[in-house]
């Protein structure tokens, strides 16, 4: 079984090169012309929405969620994106919020950064911002934005605590948080093997090594300061999901806990609030 990585810089710099190397796949992969939106995004967004886009638009999107749907951006609001990747939901929420709106994409990573001021230029969007940074130290001034919006990034952050902890700094008061993540439904205590074994087995960067359970999300929300807490599942991975990363990762799981865990891993719509 590989090694446990803990480092929070190695788990930056893997997570770092995974997604590098998977933007610049899909920027390159046959040409402006050739290369549709894959079932990913339609899915995501919905088939008008995506295609509705430049074809030389890469809408290649490494979510879980459609956080654009739970956020309910309205006219002239100011949007974060954290981990913005590639740059659509960025695009997709300048649209929303109009020319009276601005909406920034904070990025750690180059490759991606490249690829959403390039989308953004050929779509001619002016109300943007692509920033480069660390989502647990968000470059932007206390009291900054309306909404923030997130879509399977968070659980790669290593400490999720001061994320959540800088939105908070970040959102104006009655701000509103809209995120897609993957978490854990129910307790990793009553696994055949210990947690730690569990998170070693899977992959950072395939967003399951580092995800929370559900009452560990409430739990760091609230000592952040958000009220009106929810999380939805929307989605449930099943054993084969896992045992799909555990290779990834060049881990192994048992058989026995790739039972326990069948449909514990979820994608979770998650919702909460600044006080106002």
């Amino acid at each position: 079984m590989s090694e446990i990585v803990t480092d929070p810089t190695a788990i930056k710099a893997a997570v770092r090169e995974h997604y590098g190397n998977a933007i610049q796949a899909a920027s390159g992969c046959c040409g402006p012309t050739c290369c549709g939106p894959t079932s990913t995004e339609i899915a995501l967004y919905g088939a008008e929405t995506i295609t509705a886009l430049p074809t030389d638009v890469v809408t290649a999107s490494f979510g879980c969620g459609n956080s654009l749907a739970l956020a309910k951006l309205q006219p002239d609001e100011v949007v974060l994106d954290l981990g913005s990747g590639g740059g659509l939901e960025v695009l997709l929420a300048a649209r929303q919020v109009g020319p009276g709106g601005f909406v920034y994409g904070l990025d750690m990573t180059d490759a991606m950064l490249e690829t959403a001021r390039r989308n953004a230029q050929k779509l001619g969007a002016t109300n943007v911002s692509f920033l480069k940074g660390d989502i647990e130290a968000i470059p932007l001034p206390d009291h900054s934005v309306d909404v923030i919006i997130s879509n399977c990034v968070i659980n790669l952050a290593p400490d999720k605590s001061q994320v959540l902890s800088d939105a908070f700094r970040t959102l104006r008061p009655g701000g509103r948080l809209a995120v897609s993540d993957i978490v854990f439904d129910g307790d990793l205590s009553d696994l055949p093997i210990a947690e730690a074994e569990l998170r070693t087995a899977l992959s950072w960067a395939g967003c399951f090594a580092g995800a929370l359970s559900m009452s560990q999300y409430r739990a760091l929300l609230a000592a952040a300061g958000f009220t009106d807490i929810d999380l939805t599942v929307t989605q449930r991975y099943g054993a084969e999901d896992l045992r799909a990363q555990a290779l990834a990762a060049e881990g192994l799981l048992p058989i026995e806990t790739l039972h326990a865990l069948d449909g514990k891993i979820t994608s979770c719509a998650i919702t909460a609030r600044r006080p106002a």
